[in-house]
This record gives structure tokens, C-alpha cells and sequence, in this order.
């Protein structure tokens, strides 16, 4: 069965959790600028977490299904409704046949990524169905959604069957997960991140800036990172460094002394000093940055970082076992 954007959106586009092992080719991760975000919504309507979902980046999104399916969303602060029903993050939700799901501008962050039951049947490309917008492939023909498209939906899962009877009566299930999983936006937000491996390219008065003012994010910045103005970061040399690996959290340190948080869509590899890099588990918070957010930075260690990561995992693994009591 298809769905139909009758409304697209400012920018809306097929991802799912990206594509592994291909950096060797220059080929980026790509994918949900927040993996985990996705994760969770596809284990609300009855996905598998790797699942294709909608990435939606400042709303304006009205969808109309075809039939019966199983959603939900987590993100930023939006106005989202099926019809005139008003759905928060977080909870899944039966559309019926016929039924518009709308999601308006946020009041704070500016994306939101959605889960259909049986997910976006977009064919696969370098395996994953995710859109590179920068290369042009891989989602609807490597471009954001238009107006009037139409979206080929998969199959419903047995679980996703099961949690439609389910909610066939309330519409609107009433367990949801923690809200910064479900809505991970913060007005003042603060990322931790670990000292870079070229720190000692940048002055000692660079980083103790970087770690105690605060910055403006530029209109510049996409997918492929966040670009800062604020205080400028000195570097100890003009001259930029052998081309080395960069991934989405690395804080690069460009000429001009604006540091650049790169993203998913980010280059595979920069000349520029990698000043710091931003935990894993913090990178939900940066996706939702938008021009003129000011955002701060704070320093932990490599354990903390791993802690953090691990303790959502086993959250994560729990929560799994609880839709799986609610399916019972």
C-alpha cells in the first residue's frame, strides 16, 4: 500500500540508520541525523529498528494513508495531529484508511523522524534505503520528498498487526519512553564532548574558550555539520594538516577559527585540526540545533562517554522488553 505526502514539508526525507563500512570509498554513514530517535519510534510500531522512516526538518508535513498503519514519532517540540487528535512524542498511534498525520513548525528543535509500520519501501542502495542529498541517491532518487508523492509502504509485521487491534479502541497508546528519548531538545543545551587528537594544534586559550563560552549556530550549517560563530579559536598554525578520518561529532578547526560540528552527511576525511569530538551519546541534542541556537560545550572523559553509551543500550534492551509485554 502507498501513502501520499500531500503535503511535503520544508525538508523531508527517507533515512534510516545509515550506511556502515563504505568510509574506505568516501561513501558517509548518512542516515537519521538521530539514530536512536528512529530506533525507538520503529520499535513502537512494530519495525525493526533499522527500518526507513521519514526524517522531517521543521515540519510542514501532512501525510494521507491508504490504509491501516501503526505510527509514531520522536523529536523536537512539534504540533502533531492525526486529523484533529493531537499526538504527542513518543506514543504510538492507529491511523485508519483515509486519515492525514500533520506535524507543524517547532518551538524548540527543528527535527522529527517518523515510524510507519512496515516502514518506506524505497529500493536499497550500497545497503540502505537512506538519502544522501549531497551524493543524490539512495531514498526517493537521492532528493527530499515533493508534494503529491506517493510513498510505497512495506507489509505489516505481526507485531505491528497486533499493536493496530491493540489500539483500535483508543487510538493513542498511553506507555510511551523517557521524554529526552522521545524528545531529546533542549532550549539551552549543553554538549560533552572529549579532547580531539589535534587539540595541541589549537592554542590552550582555544579550548579553554571552547569549553566555557558559548556559541551561535550559523545559518550555514545542514546534514553535513553545524557551523559556530562566537568566539574565535586560535589556531597555533594557518597551515591545515594531512587529510586524516572525520565522523559525525568531530569539532573541526578551520582557518577562520569557526568551529564546524560535523554531522552524518559529513566528508569521510579533513585537513582541518580536530579540536574535540562530541560523545555519541549527545549527537540526538546537536541534531536538533538551528540557526541562531546557542549551544555550549563541556569536556568528560573517554569512560564517561562509554558509560553513558552503554547504560542507554541496556535501557534500550529493556524497553524492548516492555513493548513486548504490551503485545502480549
Amino acid at each position: 500500500m502507498k501513502a501520499t505526502a500531500i503535503r511535503a514539508g520544508f525538508l523531508t526525507s527517507v533515512q534510516d540508520l545509515g550506511r556502515a563500512g563504505l568510509r574506505e570509498f568516501g561513501v558517509s554513514p548518512g542516515g537519521a541525523l538521530d539514530p536512536h530517535a528512529l530506533r525507538v519510534a520503529n520499535l513502537l510500531v512494530g519495525n525493526k529498528e533499522p527500518a526507513a522512516g521519514l526524517e522531517i526538518t521543521f515540519g510542514g508535513l501532512r501525510i494521507r494513508f491508504a490504509d491501516d498503519r501503526v505510527i509514531a514519532w520522536c523529536g523536537g517540540d512539534f504540533e502533531a495531529c492525526i486529523g484533529s487528535m493531537r499526538l504527542a512524542s513518543g506514543h504510538a498511534a492507529l491511523v485508519q484508511s483515509g486519515e492525514d498525520f500533520s506535524i507543524e513548525s517547532p518551538a524548540i528543535g527543528c527535527r522529527a523522524w517518523l515510524a510507519i509500520s512496515g516502514g518506506i519501501d524505497v529500493p536499497v542502495f550500497l545497503g540502505s534505503r537512506a538519502t544522501d542529498l549531497k551524493a543524490g541517491f539512495g531514498g526517493m532518487n537521492g532528493r527530499a520528498i515533493r508534494d503529491g508523492e506517493q510513498l510505497l509502504l512495506g507489509e505489516n509485521s505481526e507485531r505491528s498487526k497486533t499493536l493496530a487491534e491493540t489500539l483500535r479502541t483508543g487510538r493513542i497508546a498511553s506507555w510511551k519512553p523517557p521524554h529526552n528519548w522521545s524528545n531529546p531538545a533542549q532550549p539551552e543545551p549543553v554538549l560533552r564532548f572529549i579532547r580531539g587528537s589535534d587539540a595541541d594544534h589549537c592554542t590552550a586559550e582555544a579550548m579553554k574558550t571552547f569549553s566555557r563560552s558559548g556559541f551561535f549556530v550559523s545559518p550555514d550549517s545542514d546534514r553535513m555539520g553545524v557551523r559556530l560563530d562566537g568566539p574565535r579559536l586560535e589556531r597555533t598554525s594557518e597551515k591545515d594538516l594531512l587529510s586524516e578520518a572525520v565522523a559525525p561529532g568531530t569539532v573541526q578547526v578551520p582557518p577562520n577559527g569557526r568551529p564546524i560540528l560535523l554531522l552524518n552527511d559529513c566528508q569521510t576525511i579533513g585537513g582541518y585540526p580536530k579540536l574535540a569530538h562530541v560523545i555519541t551519546f549527545d549527537l540526538p541534542i546537536a541534531a536538533q540545533l538551528r540557526p541562531a541556537d546557542t549551544v555550549r560545550f563541556s569536556e568528560v572523559t573517554l569512560l564517561e562517554a562509554h558509560r553513558v553509551l552503554c547504560e542507554r543500550e541496556r535501557d534500550l534492551q529493556q524497553f524492548r522488553g516492555g513493548i513486548e509485554w504490551h503485545l502480549k
